[in-house]
């Protein structure tokens, strides 16, 4: 089962530090050589971005940033499990890591499954 993991962070927390980086490739290698991990990556600034809406049958564009959003989604990962726990144990080792190698960081993942076009509409 393929998930996707959103980690959110406060936009304005500043660059990582060196250790987190190191830490986070050396977990990250480790994923993908085992297949666990698909993909991943981070996402750029909210400034450097738009959001395109639908509202009262109007098509908005707004560009970023967006200053009413307290977390914003700063990286991803595609992660390919056996089972929702194992998806969940994943996402959590990345957050033990900020926890350890960031200090003062907050911040959250998000753990979705994912569905292709095949497998139809995804259940409730």
């Amino acid at each position: 089962m393929r998930y996707m993991v959103l980690l959110t962070m406060d936009e304005n927390g500043g660059p990582p530090p060196p250790a987190l980086v190191q830490a986070m490739n050396e977990a990250m290698g480790q994923a993908f050589a085992s297949g666990v991990m698909v993909e991943a990556g981070g996402l750029g600034p909210t400034a450097q971005s738009a959001r395109i809406t639908l509202r009262g049958g109007s098509v908005l564009v707004t560009d970023g940033p967006f200053t009413e959003a307290k977390e914003v989604v700063g990286g991803y990962a595609v992660i390919e499990v056996r089972s929702y726990d194992e998806a969940v144990e994943q996402a959590r080792r990345m957050i033990v890591i900020h926890q350890q190698f960031w200090p003062g960081w907050e911040g959250g993942a998000e753990v979705r499954p994912l569905s292709r076009p095949e497998d139809g509409p995804p259940s409730p």
